[in-house]
């Protein structure tokens, strides 16, 4: 019975040390997801400009660009899958991964052949352990993404969909997409991320993706040199700023996610702490309960010697 109780004892102090574990990484993730909003609210006066000029030039501008121009006959599609680099973080990576499978599929069913490039460690293991090829991964920063993050891989992705497959001086015509798709989780609260998938090329320009008043109009613009290469300048631009919100979305949703986890976790812990509590204590009585047996046994038994022997 000794050996039971200080098991139990064991199995206390252990979890009592995962508990504090579990409740500081809650407490980090809270704070952190209060630096994600802050930094995505910052970003939305540059992200407002930027699509009202975009909008402004795709309805005045009367010229047809690459970017905004739908494929007659697509037939390879690029896929972007945002997920996370570490773990703890509840169903937020499965649940984006299962997202992008069922994107695969649809896009697979149209005949269409799907490139895969995965944002975060998550994604890269998935389709690593799974042996299905993936043509760029990035890492290190799911947590905290940086505008040039979003750049590096818009310049990735764009230079894919201008690829000429008629041209082989362009690049690699096996790399040429005709559309692309990026897979990430939309932060609703502290309680809801839900996995969304956006077509970011050929170009839809979407007003909805950051606040603006109803009373906003298009001001007149004038292009100079050329509407063309205004075009040219502003389009990469809002591509990686759309990038840019969907890392900072999936920023948001991943550290809401890890503190729910954690906080599941640390309850988890302190139920555990209780019922092993509970079961020692019943373990000691039990033990003090025999140990008294005994001695009142062994009494009565040396009394009854004693009165046998007179």
């Amino acid at each position: 019975m000794a050996t039971s109780l200080r098991e139990y004892r064991a199995k206390i102090r252990s979890t009592q040390s995962m508990k504090k574990i579990t409740r500081a990484m809650e407490l980090i993730a809270a704070s952190r997801i209060i630096k994600a909003q802050q930094r995505a609210a910052a970003a939305t006066p540059y992200a407002r400009e930027l699509t009202r000029a975009v909008s402004a030039l795709a309805t005045y501008g009367h010229v047809e660009h690459r970017l905004l121009t739908e494929h007659p006959e697509p037939k390879r599609a690029a896929v972007l899958v945002i997920s996370s680099d570490r773990g703890l973080a509840g169903s937020y990576s499965s649940a984006v991964l299962k997202e992008a499978e069922r994107l695969v599929e649809k896009l697979k069913g149209e005949g269409k052949e799907v490139d895969l490039y995965a944002s975060g460690r998550k994604a890269e293991a998935y389709y690593r352990f799974r042996q299905r090829p993936v043509v760029q991964t990035w890492t290190g920063f799911s947590d905290r993404p940086e505008y040039d993050h979003a750049r590096e891989i818009g310049n990735v992705l764009t230079s894919a969909f201008l690829i000429d497959p008629e041209d082989p001086e362009t690049g690699d015509p096996a790399r040429a997409v005709d559309e692309l798709h990026v897979v990430f989780t939309r932060f609703r609260s502290m309680i809801s991320q839900e996995p969304d998938v956006i077509r970011l090329l050929p170009l839809e320009v979407v007003e909805g993706e950051t606040p603006t008043s109803p009373e906003d109009s298009h001001p007149l613009y004038e292009f100079e040199p050329s509407a063309e290469d205004v075009l040219d300048a502003l389009l990469p631009k809002y591509v990686n700023q759309r990038l840019y919100f969907c890392l900072l979305q999936g920023a948001a949703s991943e550290l809401a996610a890890r503190q729910q986890a954690m906080k599941n976790a640390t309850d988890n812990a302190e139920d555990l702490i209780q019922k092993y509590t509970r079961i020692a204590n019943q373990a000691r009585q039990a033990g003090i309960t025999q140990e008294i047996s005994e001695i009142v046994g062994g009494a009565d038994a040396l009394a009854d010697a004693t009165a046998g022997s007179e």
